[in-house]
């Protein structure tokens, strides 16, 4: 690989993830550690779950309906992808009531 595609590439996944921290965390600078936890827990549960988890299940429809022989995995892995997902929040909830 030359040494323009390593530097592009490099950039690319360099401005990925100061995009990610941005999203994440704009407010967690003037923020107690509790309240920046409960913020990142937020933003992960109701914006990158539900964005995966249709990102998944779409995944899993188009390779249905594309004929691929492993689309039943596809479909299979987006649903207990979801189910696992969306059950951590559970799981948390949980948690933190207990502890409290």
């Amino acid at each position: 690989m030359s040494n323009k595609k390593q530097i592009l590439r490099r950039s690319i996944l360099l401005g990925a993830l100061i995009l990610v921290i941005g999203v994440l965390t704009p407010d967690l600078a003037h923020a107690g550690l509790e309240d920046s936890l409960f913020g990142l827990k937020t933003r992960i549960t109701g914006v990158i779950l539900p964005l995966l988890a249709v990102i998944g299940i779409a995944f899993g429809a188009i390779s249905f309906f594309t004929g691929n022989p492993r689309a039943k995995e596809h479909i299979i892995y987006a649903i207990l992808g979801c189910v696992f997902g969306f059950g951590a929040q559970a799981i948390v909830d949980f948690i933190s009531q207990t502890v409290h």
